[in-house]
């Protein structure tokens, strides 16, 4: 796999655009493939090699040259895509917890979700929110919110759960604050 000059690397990580495009055009192709690969969805592979990118621009000045470029933009890549195949695989169990309704008589699924989002105290709903719906990291959630990752992660956990449970039982559950 080709390697960049380290010079070519420091040219780009100081703002030379042209050493930056340089490393996209050398990488653009097989970064993508590993990701398609990866992912199993070429869009998605496409989206995760444009982010990748993205993140490599802003910040490649913290490479610090003590493995094969190749290795660390390749990492960064690979990062990217298991989070958000966690991400896409929390959203379809949740989905699925909810799609059993669809069959059931009664209320239609947008009254029923509002419901059981409703049954959710205000700050598992909002760390809910801003992860599955939002789309926010939870260390971008934990900052707009002014509380720790640990924090978010453990509100949307028991969120999910109680969303889960609602849709499982059909029963409103309490409230619980975390």
């Amino acid at each position: 796999m080709y390697e960049p000059p380290a010079d070519l690397v420091r040219a780009a990580a100081g703002g030379d655009l042209a050493a930056y495009e340089t490393i996209v055009r050398a990488y653009q192709d097989p970064l993508w493939r590993f990701l398609r690969y990866l992912v199993t969805d070429p869009d998605l592979a496409h989206d995760l090699a444009q982010e990748t990118f993205l993140r490599l621009h802003t910040k490649l000045a913290s490479y610090r040259f003590r493995s094969r470029f190749s290795t660390w933009l390749f990492q960064v890549a690979r990062n990217l895509a298991i989070d958000e195949l966690r991400r896409r695989s929390r959203r379809d169990a949740l989905t699925a917890a909810v799609r059993p309704r669809l069959d059931r008589p009664g209320p239609d699924l947008h009254t029923e979700l509002e419901h059981a989002l409703a049954d959710l105290s205000p700050k598992l709903r909002e760390a809910l929110l801003l992860i599955e719906v939002a789309g926010f990291t939870y260390r971008e959630a934990g900052e707009l919110l002014g509380i720790r990752e640990g924090t978010v992660k453990s509100r949307v956990f028991h969120a999910r759960r109680q969303v889960t449970s609602w849709f499982a039982d059909g029963d409103e559950e309490g409230t619980g604050e975390v």
